[in-house]
């Protein structure tokens, strides 16, 4: 074929092009809202400018300093001295597949802690990579006692104990210490901890308190956008995955694969796949952030806004759904819904009115509670009073009245 012939050839491909699907017109326009849902939660504006720097090569050098620069920052967000941390490209379900995926062997048992939808869907997952599930369950608001846990560990051995440190879509705060982590490691069993809501709000210290792989989100207390988790393992964890009969049954996610390209296990990296380059620059940006506020700074913070958060909704009448103070996760906040109150019209006058976003429950608190999230950049008074503006015009849009025997309860 001569070139004038392929030449002519193009040129009656390109006149097949069809106008029936249009592509986008002009720049494109995002309206400014306040995100006090569950996430993601409004990103700190130094994140946003980092993700407009000039997009590096993935095996660049400059690259992968920045890398680096990550994988420190998350040792001191994780609280550990492990070498083991870097961020999988992808959502907190990626975090959540990777742990699954890497640390449980067809047929090993494994013990989820389900109390919300984040229990419910690692259950699934496991059964999914084949692992023998037990599902070790609390009422949605309720958490596990460290002695019922140790004691379904001391009973199954299971390979895993996993739990949600903060279940977003229930508001409970699990604790993890008290000896967990060495009941687990004397049964051989590795902890395993999602961190997706609570990461950054409040306290967790992964050596200390015996955890073995965490996984956690980009886009919430971190303050930067969705598209890159957090990801942690011990020693131990590492010597599981080191240890496997079987292959990973993922290629994406396997950690033995990402692991050279983050420099885990020898210096010269080995590509993978094309890291999120804008998304790492972010989450560079969120760690100094973090590490200029100091954690635990950053801790409080977050629990100042959720204590004046509840003070203004126990002026308007409101409860929380988690019946006990020390069960409450601060980070995301659930509210009963009163009797009468239409909660979906309440977040839309929120949205509508206000541009600002309250959420309402999902998994087993659908219908039932609004969720709040104060993390990150949005843990401080001006955003809070924002949302309790927003709660009392809806509130009062819809007739509600303030129960009488509310006046003057400051319980938070």
């Amino acid at each position: 074929m001569s070139v004038d012939q392929l030449s002519q050839g193009r040129k009656e491909e390109m006149a097949e092009v069809s106008n029936a699907a249009k592509t986008p017109q002009g720049p494109i326009q995002v309206p400014t809202r306040l995100l006090m849902g569950p996430g993601p939660t409004t990103a700190h504006p130094r994140i946003l400018t980092a993700q407009a720097l000039p997009l590096l090569g993935h095996m660049h050098p400059p690259f992968i300093h920045i890398m680096d620069e990550i994988k420190e920052g998350l040792r001191y967000m994780f609280q550990t001295e492990s070498p083991y941390t870097l961020m999988i490209s992808g959502t907190g379900h990626a975090g959540m597949e990777a742990a699954i995926a890497n640390l449980l062997e067809p047929g090993e048992k494994i013990i989820v802690g389900v109390n919300g939808i984040w229990g419910e869907r690692v259950a699934d997952l496991a059964e999914r990579y084949q692992g023998d599930v037990i599902q070790l369950k609390a009422d949605p608001g309720k958490t596990f006692s460290i002695a019922e846990l140790k004691a379904a560990v001391a009973q199954h051995k299971p390979a895993i104990l996993f739990l949600v440190q903060g279940e977003s879509s229930t508001g409970t705060h699990q604790a993890l210490g008290d000896g967990l982590g060495e009941a687990c490691k004397a049964a051989g069993t590795l902890l395993v901890v999602d961190t997706v809501a609570s990461l950054g709000g409040v306290p967790l210290f992964a050596d200390n308190w015996g955890i073995d792989c965490i996984y956690s989100g980009s886009q919430k207390c971190l303050s930067g956008p969705p598209g890159a988790a957090p990801f942690f393992m011990s020693q131990r964890a590492v010597d599981k995955l080191k240890g496997r009969k079987t292959k990973p049954a993922t290629y994406n996610l396997d950690l033995n694969l990402i692991a050279d390209y983050w420099g885990w296990f020898k210096p010269a990296r080995s590509y993978h796949h094309t890291g999120v380059v804008s998304t790492f620059y972010a989450m560079r940006e969120a760690l100094a952030i973090v590490g200029e506020e100091g954690l635990p700074a950053m801790w409080a913070r977050h629990l100042a806004a959720h204590q004046l958060l509840w003070k203004g909704l126990r002026e308007l009448g409101l409860q929380p759904y988690v019946p006990d103070v020390k069960d409450r996760l601060v980070t995301v906040n659930t509210i009963k819904v009163p009797e009468g109150v239409d909660w979906a019209a309440l977040c839309k006058d929120a949205m509508d009115t206000y541009a600002v976003e309250i959420a309402g429950g999902l998994g087993p608190s659908i219908g039932k509670v609004w969720r709040v999230g104060v993390m990150g950049f949005n843990a401080r008074p001006m955003a809070v009073e924002q949302v309790l503006t927003a709660f009392r015009h809806g509130l009062a849009k819809q007739g509600y009245k303030q129960p009488a025997a509310a006046a003057g309860k400051s319980e938070l």
